[in-house]
């Protein structure tokens, strides 16, 4: 869980190819779906604020949750731009705590593909649970188990531009199911060149394996979609929506 560190400040850089707009119109549309048109919002795993500030642009009181201060020192540094009223949290979110509940909660982006450890996902959802609204949903995204072995594999992924650079390194370990990316970056700072490296761990969970843990969490599995759509999970699914409801606590 300690991604994210040392290159937090180029992030956006790098992820400037991510669609966020259609993510938030999507995601909207499902909160809007389960009735949820305003109020508080938790971002878990927000990182720097791209996805939050949006959804707080369509009128929902946003909070943020994140490990790292570096991508929460960006975030802030969105804010105060933005001028708009997101509470930002330093948190794990295998341990996150808030002032009350939520109507929901949103983690976009593979955030909860970063728990390595299936104990702790379920630990999860049962904190989402605590901290929902009754009835209030959870919508996350997950990276699926046929991108990790299929696509990114045993593979390296570089791409060279004007001002910056990286080289991905990625290695699928199919039986403990841990993808392993290491992530060399260049950016370019005058007439130099600026190196930073990090390594990330994710974890591929089958669909029942998600539908275990958020039972084990104490919640209701309600749906679940290939990402952007309304279509069931297919077997080349790359990313996959998942919705669960708030069940007592």
């Amino acid at each position: 869980m300690d991604a994210y560190t040392s290159f937090a400040e180029v992030y956006d850089m790098f992820m400037d190819n991510i669609p966020y707009e259609d993510w938030c119109g999507y995601l909207t549309s499902l909160l809007k779906e389960y009735g949820i048109d305003d109020g508080l919002v938790l971002d878990l795993g927000c990182g720097t604020g791209t996805l939050t500030e949006l959804l707080a642009k369509e009128g929902y009181d946003m909070i943020g949750v994140d490990v790292s201060e570096d991508m929460l020192q960006e975030a802030i540094e969105k804010r105060a731009e933005s001028g708009l009223p997101i509470l930002y949290l330093l948190q794990d979110m295998r341990e996150f705590e808030l002032y009350g509940t939520v109507r929901a909660v949103v983690s976009i982006c593979d955030s909860l593909n970063y728990i390595l450890d299936y104990d702790d996902l379920a630990h999860v959802f049962s904190l989402v649970n605590n901290y929902l609204d009754p009835k209030g949903v959870f919508i996350f995204d997950l990276n699926t188990e046929y991108k990790y072995r299929e696509l990114l594999a045993d593979n390296t992924f570089a791409e060279d531009r004007e001002e910056s650079s990286f080289i991905w390194n990625n290695f699928y370990d199919e039986e403990d199911k841990v993808n392993e990316y290491d992530l060399t970056l260049f950016v370019k700072e005058g007439e130099l060149y600026r190196k930073f490296e990090e390594t990330h761990y994710q974890r591929a969970y089958g669909l029942d394996q998600i539908q275990q843990a958020i039972r084990d969490g104490g919640m209701e599995f309600v749906a679940a979609y290939d990402a952007c759509t309304r279509n069931p999970v297919q077997q080349d699914s790359e990313r996959i929506y998942v919705i669960a409801r708030e069940n007592g606590k």
